[in-house]
């Protein structure tokens, strides 16, 4: 599993052009799913994502998670995580996960998100989605569950 997190002041997620989801002070989480991940890859990057501590401190330093900040977290999948460019122009998926086996894991890790009592809120699985976002910092950060279990 992999994860792109951005820390925002605000993001929204747009279909048809219709707001469907808001958040605050808080992460912008995009989620990229293959085919064998698993709980462990699932709980790896929850518990990575909600104690990085990216987020400011009364000093201003980087010092302090979003779980000690009470913010707030949008989740987005995005199969393009898992885009192979080593070979000529257009990226091979072919790591990235079916969508309907995405689909099962993708609400697994919503769920366990949730588990952590801060508002989650999230895109709309395999739509066409426009995603506005606040990067504060801007600060990025990349995470890779099989680089690290």
């Amino acid at each position: 599993m992999r994860a792109v997190v951005q820390r925002v002041t605000s993001c929204s997620v747009d279909c048809d052009n219709v707001t469907v989801s808001t958040i605050g002070r808080g992460v912008l989480v995009l989620i990229g799913i293959k085919e064998d991940d698993t709980i462990k890859d699932m709980e790896y990057i929850r518990d990575k994502v909600i104690n990085l501590r990216i987020m400011d401190d009364e000093q201003g330093r980087m010092n302090d998670s979003v779980l000690e900040k009470n913010g707030e977290i949008m989740l987005v999948s995005q199969f393009t995580l898992y885009g192979d460019c080593r070979k000529g122009r257009r990226p091979s998926y072919i790591r990235a996960a079916s969508p309907e086996t995405a689909k099962s894991i993708y609400e697994n890790v919503v769920k366990a998100f949730e588990e952590s009592g801060l508002v989650i809120k999230q895109g709309v699985f395999q739509a066409d989605m426009k995603v506005t976002l606040i990067n504060d910092g801007p600060v990025t950060i990349l995470l890779d569950s099989e680089k690290n279990i």
